[in-house]
């Protein structure tokens, strides 16, 4: 544990599980570039007008906003206007799409919300990764992130941007991969850029794979225990088509490619290296049984 680091021991370097730890509520993003200061929590508002008033918006229209800069970058853009771009990491086919608005009147959020590219933006044919470099959020995130960001930049320019916040300060660095929403913690900048190539060819890494945005924890564990089982890495060949909660056991079917399995997982506190204490403020889920389905045959009735 590194000086004024309070996480237990083993989450920076992945010897804790990172699973099931993605941000839930984030299935919409809009991404701001903002090379002044960060407030602690954007939804403070303490931030010049228009990138407030973009933020506001978002956050009415459950959207999740985040401030971005260039690694290394602490000046502003010479470029007039707010570069933005934005994200629909939901459903089969998630797209990213940036440009850059005079003010918010000139960013459609309501067509983001339905799944429409706004007319103020085109589309992006490559990824976009984030890493989170919050300082005034929670200092591991800078003291780790910054080297990271600036590493991964280097081998994949103009496609990384250090982010506020993104959730799960104890497992930084954390990455995010958009558009699908895809979450790494407890990275190392050589981890860092395997995940992002591994993305950028449409698959998953599942050492420090935290889940995917948007989706409950308990599905996101559900997932991972049915990747760990099939080894499946692409992106989308994984998903749980129905389920059900009983208290804390859920149960679920997934689809793996053409096979389903019934997965079911609950959850699990840890037991951190420093002590019970740690083990009452962390939790993870883990498996209690993963059953292959036979496949359903639909007898189609003689003809008379």
């Amino acid at each position: 544990m590194a000086r004024g680091c309070e996480h237990p021991i083993g989450c920076h370097t992945g010897a804790l599980p990172t699973r099931a730890s993605a941000t839930v509520g984030a299935r919409l993003w809009l991404l701001i570039e903002y090379a002044g200061p960060w407030p602690s929590h954007l939804e403070s508002f303490e931030l010049p007008e228009k990138i407030s008033e973009l933020v506001r918006r978002a956050l009415e229209r459950g959207i999740r906003p985040q401030l971005i800069r260039r690694p290394g970058r602490r000046t502003r853009p010479r470029e007039q206007g707010i570069r933005v771009l934005v994200a629909y990491a939901t459903g089969q086919r998630p797209w990213m799409a940036g440009g850059v608005v005079a003010g918010p009147d000139d960013l459609d959020l309501d067509a983001l919300v339905a799944g429409v590219v706004p007319e103020s933006c085109i589309l992006e044919d490559e990824p976009v990764f984030l890493v989170c470099t919050h300082a005034k959020r929670n200092a591991c995130c800078a003291r780790i992130g910054l080297p990271l960001a600036r590493s991964l930049a280097d081998s994949l320019p103009d496609r990384v941007w250090e982010t506020s916040h993104v959730g799960g300060d104890r497992y930084a660095a954390n990455l995010v991969c958009l558009p699908h929403g895809i979450f790494y913690g407890s990275m190392s900048q050589a981890a860092a850029l395997a995940a992002a190539n591994a993305y950028r060819s449409g698959e998953i890494i599942l050492d420090r794979y935290r889940g995917r945005a948007g989706i409950p924890e308990p599905l996101q564990a559900v997932e991972h225990f049915a990747r760990v089982h099939t080894g499946e890495r692409s992106v989308g060949a994984v998903a749980v088509e129905s389920f059900r909660s009983d208290g804390d056991v859920t149960k679920a079917i997934v689809r793996c490619g053409d096979v389903r399995f019934q997965v079911v997982v609950e959850p699990s506190a840890l037991s951190a290296p420093c002590g019970t204490a740690c083990a009452e403020t962390i939790t993870t889920y883990r498996l209690v049984s993963l059953d292959r389905l036979a496949p359903v045959r639909y007898a189609t009735p003689a003809l008379t």
